[in-house]
């Protein structure tokens, strides 16, 4: 690995360096390397929805950058870039005001432009144990970066 890639800090990945609704949302980037991705964020009551837990699109949301910073290289010459095809999304549990999650980004497999990759949301106990908020699996395409 070049001295260039080993400098790069996670939150220097060109996913993330201009994301407004990442900013918005309170995104801490922890790992962001191609297919293997750790962010974390805190539950802010304007996240939350009539009944007093988080909105699930709040949650899909947090997924969602996870998704977009695991299945782009951030070493890449910038060409291309990888959207998202479609996602599955399972809820499993709820989020309220305060907590903190964690999203974890992996790569399941890739074939020629199109990509598999599983994310997963949890919530940090008191006790230290995690309680799984979504499993989200994302589908990607690689298409020319028309910027």
């Amino acid at each position: 690995m070049d001295t260039e890639k080993q400098a790069m800090a996670p939150h220097e990945h060109p996913a993330f360096v201009n994301d407004k609704s990442a900013r918005w949302l309170g995104v801490e980037v922890l790992r962001a390397d191609y297919g293997d991705v750790v962010i974390r964020m805190r539950l802010r009551d304007d996240m939350l929805n009539g009944y007093g837990i988080a909105q699930g699109g709040m949650i899909v949301a947090f997924a969602d950058v996870a998704f977009a910073l695991a299945c782009n290289d951030p070493h890449g010459d910038g060409s291309t870039v990888t959207v998202a095809s479609g996602v599955d999304v399972n809820f499993m549990n709820p989020g309220f005001s305060g907590d903190a999650i964690t999203a974890t980004g992996t790569l399941v497999g890739h074939a020629g432009s199109s990509g598999l990759f599983d994310i997963e949301v949890t919530r940090d106990n008191e006790d230290g144990s995690t309680t799984h908020l979504i499993h989200m699996r994302g589908r990607s395409r690689t298409i020319p970066n028309r910027r």
